[in-house]
């Protein structure tokens, strides 16, 4: 049995504990709402850069867009604005490793709901580069 000493002592770790834990998590939160991931289609003629939040804060076209059809145009920005949004979830594990512990409860969850809102872009279908090459 804990003598009222060691039962203080216990409390003012505990309580230590929570401080540090907390203070992590809001280090953690803060660093996230900071990501930003980009992504640049194959060809290269598109880049998305989407916040944390997986809104597109930046969109650039280069001249190889010139003579595409709108929707070629339209598919191409979309799977590259999804492949940026894919990579918050690297992003934010790292933070979640550098601040709370990667093993940790709160780290394994948020980079759970990354994962699951922005899950990687499926591979192109032969349809899509049949499409693109009557595009050209």
């Amino acid at each position: 049995m804990m003598d009222a000493d060691g039962a203080e002592n216990w409390v003012r770790s505990w309580s230590a504990s929570v401080s540090e834990r907390a203070a992590q998590a809001q280090e953690m939160s803060r660093l996230v709402a900071d990501l930003t991931a980009s992504a640049t289609s194959a060809n290269g003629a598109v880049k998305v850069t989407v916040a944390a939040s997986g809104v597109v804060t930046d969109l650039r076209l280069n001249d190889r867009v010139h003579g595409w059809a709108a929707e070629r145009i339209a598919a191409e920005i979309m799977t590259t604005m999804r492949r940026a949004q894919a990579r918050l979830a690297d992003d934010v594990a790292d933070v979640a490793a550098r601040t709370v512990g990667e093993d940790s409860e709160t780290g394994r969850a948020v980079v759970a709901s990354y994962i699951e809102r922005f899950p990687e872009p499926p591979e192109r279908s032969d349809d899509d580069r049949i499409g693109r090459r009557q595009d050209r």
